[in-house]
């Protein structure tokens, strides 16, 4: 994006990959809930989310050591103009489908077309910047765009691709659970049963063995997903060794929990990883679609009220920091206190519409740690007292006597999220508000945060070094009216929408630097979101014989660290 990538030319394995690990072995991991789709590219159904880490890749890959850096993988070379205007992409003479055809143009122009338009909603963006699309040389396809974004460039080597001949003249958003995309990945699914379990397996005839960008990477010879109905199973699941490494997320259960005899017998280990990326954003989100959340000031009083301090505690003892901002634990986080003047002047246009503390400095709200966290409650009764809210009779009630209470809807699987609001229900009682805590399975979940049914739901975006289009599909104003986007929210802000706009067309570091902590300090001052904790490290507790390399990515873990450049080394 800026300045040359890190890696040269003739670079042979990535940073944070073995080019000797052995391949083989078998794994399972596990996930809650189920699954009704094995299609992860359309809106339709519930797909495991790690499927297409394994099964399909796309013209370039992302390097997790790097940020803002893209590597050939379908593609073996990239040439662009000075203005990111246009890119050209050739493909790799050797590039293959899991069946043996070779990746054509024709496949390039027919999956962008078909993700474009019948894909799932976080496609439409970028198909609907690009002018033209069309095919240069026997192995060459250019892309030429209407907008000033110079990430177009990038994003454009970012989809999926897929096969023409397996999807030409069928109906690919409906498609049945049967019917698997064909992918070019290192997996193929191999065996799977509705709602229970998916086989994933290392094609031995995997095209990209030798390619730079793969050495060292998919190592294992099999890899299932097994589904459990909610945590708690999972986690017993793993002890008694039915399952081959876990990520935890909870720093007082692996301080506490992990002591089962598989431990300390030596089979299985704990291990940390630590990290450079952004916080992101996890916590609750208000609905600004609905009253009365579309009331900044009744957003206020439910931060005030959050006893984050107190149950922070009773949680995780403690140990985890807050989530001060969206962008927080990174350089790309709002600075503390006034806006600087680099920030300023990005948003002095838009300072009559900007809420109270945006450019003075905003912070979240902290409790005195205690369970009646009364001075909390005291500001939150005079922010609804001022926005004309009454208790009067014990009741939170608005001017027309209508009692104030809503829901907070969460995936049944999901017991952490259910601790915190059972915790919050009660300190909200306090101020005369009823809470109802509504749980669905995860099926009803993706549906009801798809069509934006909810008033109060679980929230959380991960979000890297190199923000860039898709911050309009988290927080765009287009996106507030998208159903099945991330704008879980409803965010609507002139002032969010340059940002973006700003960052995207930003010539240098410094610029998009400065227009991604305003972005930062508009989000989090607009209380959209009640934040929870943040982890600085990554937990994973695995069998013994699973191996990582010494290296770790900038990023830390993700799903292409664990299990992408693990592999297996049996016991001597």
């Amino acid at each position: 994006m800026y300045g040359d990538p890190v890696l040269p030319p003739d670079f042979v394995v990535l940073p944070y990959a073995n080019p000797d690990a052995p391949k083989g072995g078998k794994i399972t991991l596990g996930n809650t809930g189920g699954f009704d789709s094995l299609n992860p590219f359309i809106a339709k159904g519930t797909s495991p989310w790690q499927l297409p880490f394994f099964t399909h890749e796309s013209l370039m890959g992302r390097s997790w050591d790097e940020p803002f850096a893209l590597y050939g993988l379908l593609a073996e070379s990239i040439e662009t103009d000075a203005d990111r205007t246009w890119v050209e992409f050739t493909l790799r003479q050797e590039a293959r489908f899991s069946d043996g055809t070779p990746v054509t143009v024709a496949d390039v122009l027919f999956s962008y077309e078909l993700l474009g338009t019948q894909g799932h909603p976080r496609y439409h963006g970028l198909y609907s910047q690009i002018a033209k699309i069309e095919q240069t040389g026997p192995r060459s396809v250019r892309f030429d765009f209407d907008s000033d974004n110079r990430e177009l460039a990038l994003l454009a080597g970012m989809r999926p691709i897929l096969s023409r001949a397996q999807w030409e003249g069928k109906d690919f958003k409906n498609a049945a659970l049967a019917e698997i995309p064909l992918g070019t990945g290192p997996y193929t699914v191999s065996d799977y049963q509705a709602g229970r379990h998916v086989t994933l397996t290392r094609n031995p005839d995997y095209w990209g063995t030798d390619v730079p960008f793969r050495r060292g990477t998919s190592n294992f010879d099999e890899v299932k997903l097994d589904f459990y109905g909610d945590g708690n199973v999972l986690f017993e699941a793993f002890k008694a060794g039915e399952i081959s490494a876990v990520r935890e997320f909870n720093a007082e259960t692996w301080a506490t929990q992990y002591d089962f005899p598989a431990i300390t017998r030596g089979d299985v280990v704990k291990s940390t990883f630590p990290h450079k990326k952004p916080s992101g954003m996890t916590g609750f989100a208000m609905n600004t679609r609905r009253a009365p959340f579309d009331d900044w000031r009744v957003r206020d009083a439910l931060l005030l009220a959050f006893n984050f301090e107190y149950i922070n505690e009773t949680l995780t003892g403690g140990a985890l920091a807050r989530i001060s901002s969206y962008f927080s634990n990174s350089t790309l986080a709002m600075q503390p206190g006034d806006a600087g003047e680099d920030v300023r002047t990005l948003l002095a246009p838009f300072q009559d519409s900007l809420l109270p503390d945006t450019l003075e400095g905003y912070q979240l709200p902290q409790s005195d740690g205690t369970l009646r966290n009364r001075t909390g409650i005291r500001a939150a009764m005079a922010r609804l007292e001022e926005a004309g809210f009454d208790a009067a009779d014990g009741v939170m009630r608005d001017a027309q006597g209508k009692a104030l209470e809503f829901s907070i809807l969460l995936a049944k699987g999901n017991r952490e999220n259910i601790a915190i609001a059972e915790l919050y229900q009660q300190a909200l009682k306090r101020l005369g508000i009823e809470v109802q805590i509504e749980t669905v399975d995860d099926a009803q979940y993706v549906a009801r945060t798809a069509s934006f049914d909810y008033d109060v739901t679980s929230f959380r975006v991960a979000l890297s070094l190199s923000p860039g289009t898709e911050q309009r599909y988290y927080w765009g104003s287009e996106s507030a009216t998208q159903e099945g986007s991330r704008n879980l929210m409803g965010v609507q802000s002139p002032a969010i929408d340059a940002m973006i706009d700003t960052m995207l067309s930003a010539r240098s570091s410094e610029e998009f630097t400065a227009a991604t902590r305003a972005l930062d300090r508009v989000l989090t001052s607009g209380r959209y979101v009640i934040p929870f904790w943040q982890f600085d490290e990554g937990l994973i507790a695995h069998d013994a014989r699973m191996k990582y390399p010494d290296t770790l990515p900038l990023y830390g873990d993700g799903p292409n660290f664990m299990p992408e450049v693990w592999w297996w080394e049996a016991a001597e």
